[in-house]
C-alpha cells in the first residue's frame, strides 16, 4: 500500500480525537520513517513499509493520548523541544509570556531570572538562547520536568546559563538578587472537568486549588517579600479580576494583562515598587 493509501486508510481513526487527522497520520508516519515533510509528499506514491508500527500508534492516538507523548517532541518559538510523558506540553500561547518577558530583560545588564514550574523547560531555554548574558535559576517539584528541561538546554547548548533544581516554588531558592520571576504555574480549578486529551498531562502541573489561583498569589507574595521588581505569569481565562484585586495588597509600580491567540485572558506583568 501506498503512503497516500495509508494516510487515506487510518484518517477515519483520528477523525473522533483531532480536527487535522491526516496531517496527524503523517506527522506518526514521519516519526516512523525520521523523515521531513517534503520527503513524504515527494514520495506520495511509493510503497509505505511500517503499517504494523503506525496501526499500534494510531490506535494510541485514538485514545486521546496526546501526539507530543507519541513522537516526544513539541514545536514552541518555531523550535523543536524534546517532549516527554509525565511533563506538561508546551502551549503556543507562551510564547507571548516569553516575548514579554524578553522586552523588559533586553535592556537589563546581565539580567538574572526565577522561574518557577519549568516544565519542559522551553521558557528559561528560549529566554536564555535570545539573551546570552542571562542567568536562571529554574525550579520544578517534578523531577522528570528537572530531567527534561536539562536535556532541553543541553540541545539548545545553553544548560551553563541555567541552573535546574528541585524546589517547592521559593523554598529552595535563598537568593533574593533576581530582576524578574517568570512562572506558568497551575492556575486550572481542582473541580474543573479535564478534555480528554490533558488527563494524561501531570495534574500538579495544571491544578492550583479550589478556587485555581492559589498558587499564583502564593507567587505574588513571594516575589514581593524578596524585594523583586518584575514577576511574569500566565493565568486563566476568568482570573483577570480577582488577581487585579489582589493586587491592590501591594505597592505596585505598573501592571498590565495580556490575552492569548484565542482572545482570552492569559497572563500579566507586573511590576512592584521599590
Amino acid at each position: 500500500m501506498t503512503i497516500k493509501d495509508t494516510v487515506r486508510k487510518y484518517t477515519k481513526d483520528l477523525k473522533n480525537v483531532t480536527h487535522i487527522p491526516a496531517k496527524e497520520v503523517e506527522i506518526l508516519m514521519l516519526h516512523l520513517l525520521n523523515k521531513n515533510t517534503i520527503w513524504l509528499h515527494l514520495n506520495y506514491t511509493q510503497e509505505f513499509t511500517m503499517e504494523k508500527e503506525l496501526e499500534k500508534l494510531v490506535k494510541k492516538r485514538a485514545t486521546n493520548y496526546p501526539l507530543e507523548y507519541i513522537i516526544n517532541k513539541a514545536t514552541f518559538y518555531g523550535e523543536t523541544f524534546i517532549v516527554r510523558d509525565g511533563v506538561l506540553i508546551p502551549r503556543p500561547e507562551t510564547e507571548i509570556l516569553v516575548e514579554n518577558a524578553y522586552e523588559i530583560l533586553k535592556d537589563i545588564k546581565n539580567p538574572k531570572i526565577l522561574e518557577i514550574g519549568i516544565g519542559s523547560g522551553i521558557i528559561s531555554v528560549m529566554l536564555a538562547t535570545m539573551l546570552p548574558n542571562l542567568k536562571v535559576i529554574a525550579v520544578d517539584i517534578n523531577e522528570k520536568a528537572i530531567e527534561l528541561a536539562s536535556d532541553n538546554a543541553k540541545k539548545f547548548e545553553v544548560d551553563e546559563a541555567i541552573e535546574f533544581r528541585l524546589s517547592d516554588t521559593f523554598k529552595n531558592v535563598s537568593e533574593d538578587d533576581f530582576d524578574m520571576v517568570i512562572s506558568n504555574p497551575p492556575y486550572i480549578a481542582d473541580d474543573y472537568k479535564l478534555p480528554e486529551n490533558v488527563k494524561y498531562e501531570p495534574t500538579n502541573a495544571l491544578f492550583g486549588g479550589k478556587v485555581g489561583d492559589e498558587l499564583l498569589k502564593k507567587i505574588i507574595d513571594s516575589t514581593n517579600k524578596k524585594k523583586i521588581p518584575y514577576l511574569l505569569c500566565e493565568m486563566g481565562y476568568d482570573q483577570k479580576k480577582p488577581l487585579e484585586e489582589y493586587f491592590k495588597n501591594f505597592d505596585v509600580e505598573m501592571y498590565s494583562f495580556y490575552k492569548d491567540y484565542e482572545n482570552f485572558d492569559r497572563g500579566f506583568t507586573l511590576k512592584f515598587k521599590y
